[in-house]
């Protein structure tokens, strides 16, 4: 998964590979401090679309780049902010679909993955061990 920030006027996005279970724990705690939630619940809310989650892990990625930098100068437009799933995760996720989603939603479902998929990025580290964006 990626992490991608398009800031009004800016000439190229920044992407970040995000992966839950690779960050290190002092990032992790901090992320658990800003976000009031236990890493488990934060790494499935920056899913969900919660915005805090999301301005938190805009922060560690950009105070990696700029380490002066404060948490409450990190401001963003919700559509500038975008989490991107890798071509190996929306076929982890196509794999498993059947088992989460009602009979009759599951055509549109597998749709819309197949479409994600033929416009996914490819992930060479992944090369079949792509696993879902979850801290369990």
């Amino acid at each position: 998964m990626y992490l991608k920030y398009e800031p009004e006027g800016s000439d190229e996005p920044k992407r970040w590979k995000y992966q839950p279970k690779k960050l290190m724990s002092a990032e992790r705690e901090m992320l658990e401090r800003y976000t009031g939630k236990n890493f488990t619940e934060f790494s499935t809310d920056v899913l969900k679309g919660n915005s805090k989650c999301r301005r938190a892990l805009l922060y560690l990625y950009l105070k990696r780049e700029h380490p002066t930098l404060k948490f409450d100068d990190v401001d963003f437009a919700w559509d500038e902010l975008t989490l991107e799933h890798s071509k190996g995760e929306l076929l982890l996720m196509r794999e498993n679909v059947a088992e989460s989603v009602p009979a009759e939603q599951l055509a549109a479902v597998l749709e819309k993955l197949d479409q994600e998929i033929a416009e996914a990025a490819e992930d060479p580290e992944e090369q079949g061990k792509a696993q879902l964006p979850v801290a369990g």
